[in-house]
């Protein structure tokens, strides 16, 4: 049995270093490792990263409404 590539076969399985939101989440991780897991100090450091994810995800929804299955 050949072994399958290391890349996802599709972009939404690709790694969360490859999101252009990873600094943003690795700054949610700091806080809490900072604040001794205390979420309502990290609170903004969420609220900047769920903002990133929906425009990365806005984005992506705009790319693929522009593909056409068939071509």
């Amino acid at each position: 049995m050949a072994s399958r590539a290391a890349t996802p076969p599709y972009p939404s399985g690709a790694r969360i270093a490859d999101s252009p939101c990873f600094p943003q989440y690795t700054a949610s991780l700091k806080c809490l490792e900072e604040y001794g897991s205390d979420k309502s100090k990290c609170q903004e450091h969420f609220d900047v990263y769920k903002e990133c994810k929906k425009k990365e995800r806005e984005a992506r929804l705009e790319r693929n409404k522009n593909r056409s299955l068939f071509s």
